[in-house]
């Protein structure tokens, strides 16, 4: 049986990932913060807590990594670095610990994948890296592909950016089996709060059930390419079972605002966004990335991978989902 250690198992990613490795026969191993040990909703609500194997353990920790690594013994095996401080306005106010999470922790699982692959063989141990399209920040081109120059706008970017490149080294100097994703916005009903997305469709099941009058949003205008979450960890999977490692823009092609999310969102709820949205500039970033848009070619011709989620689909069925977790059984769209 293949076994997989997931750091940030108890993320959007992670939960998905976890639940496609069990349903492909994986021995699933998740490491986690003591602190947010506790904190599995993710994984409860896919009905899967009770199939995975938690350890404690933190990615600025290099010990609790090392030891962790070292003690699955079983092969082939995969590690997915999901853990990340992964809001990308947070890491303005907290550059420094984004970067000794988002940078210094891929580090830190590299050294210890390392480690073993010297110990007991260079491809032992696969390692996917979650890269970000947020690397790609400020471009005048109409969509971003593997080759394109990477002009990060946040701490967020600039530290995975880091750890992007500690990836292609280490592959390049130790021969590790090591690939990177760089995937573009992916969302799902178990997105956290601060992000977005989530931020838009529970306001319309909070608001449907009077718990909620209006919504603050920055960046309307904003331009971004989002897809199923569900469908990226597959493409994360992929890239481990290929004969050589190497690195994949995963994204659907099709860009869209937040405007036109918030339009869907809320009228999915029998509601007009214009009578609920207002901007606030004060929740605009520091330095905007006004359109980002993926080129997944390679991973379509090279993985076999496509997205299977359509944008509208995406923001409907979280949008249900919220009212379900409101209580809100019916809405005028449905009705």
């Amino acid at each position: 049986m293949p076994v997989a250690l997931i750091s940030g198992i108890n993320g959007q990613d992670g939960a998905y990932l976890s639940e496609f490795l069990l349903n492909n026969d994986y021995d699933v191993h998740g490491m986690v913060r003591r602190k947010a040990d506790s904190n599995i909703w993710r994984l409860e609500e896919l009905g899967i807590h009770d199939s995975v194997e938690l350890h404690i353990g933190d990615v600025t920790d290099s010990a609790s990594i090392g030891r962790i690594v070292s003690g699955l013994e079983f092969e082939p095996f995969e590690i997915y670095n999901l853990a990340a401080q992964s809001y990308v306005k947070a890491s303005f106010e907290t550059p420094v610990s984004t970067f000794q999470i988002n940078a210094n922790g891929a580090l830190n699982m590299l050294e210890a994948t390392r480690r073993v692959c010297a110990q007991r063989g260079k491809t032992w141990v696969k390692f996917y890296q979650a890269s970000t399209s947020e690397m790609f920040g400020l471009t005048d081109l109409i969509s971003q592909n593997e080759n394109t120059a990477f002009h990060p706008r946040s701490p967020y970017g600039v530290a995975k950016l880091a750890a992007h490149w500690a990836v292609i080294n280490y592959r390049e100097t130790y021969g590790l089996f090591a690939c990177s994703g760089i995937l573009f916005n992916h969302e799902s009903p178990l997105r956290g709060e601060e992000f977005v997305t989530r931020k838009i469709t529970a306001a319309v099941a909070r608001i449907c059930a009077g718990k909620q009058k209006n919504l603050s949003l920055g960046n309307i205008d904003a331009v971004r390419d989002w897809g199923f979450a569900g469908d990226y960890v597959k493409a994360m999977w992929l890239m481990l079972q290929l004969p050589e490692p190497d690195d994949f823009v995963v994204a659907t092609g099709q860009a869209h605002t937040v405007r036109e999310m918030c339009d869907i969102a809320f009228a999915h709820g029998g509601l007009d966004y214009k009578n609920y949205v207002t901007v606030d500039s004060s929740l605009f970033r520091p330095c905007e990335v006004p359109d980002l848009r993926g080129n997944s070619m390679k991973a379509r011709k090279i993985l076999g991978w496509s997205p299977s989620v359509e944008f509208k689909d995406l923001i409907t069925n979280m949008v249900d989902t919220e009212l379900k977790r409101e209580g809100v059984v019916q809405h005028a769209a449905s009705a």
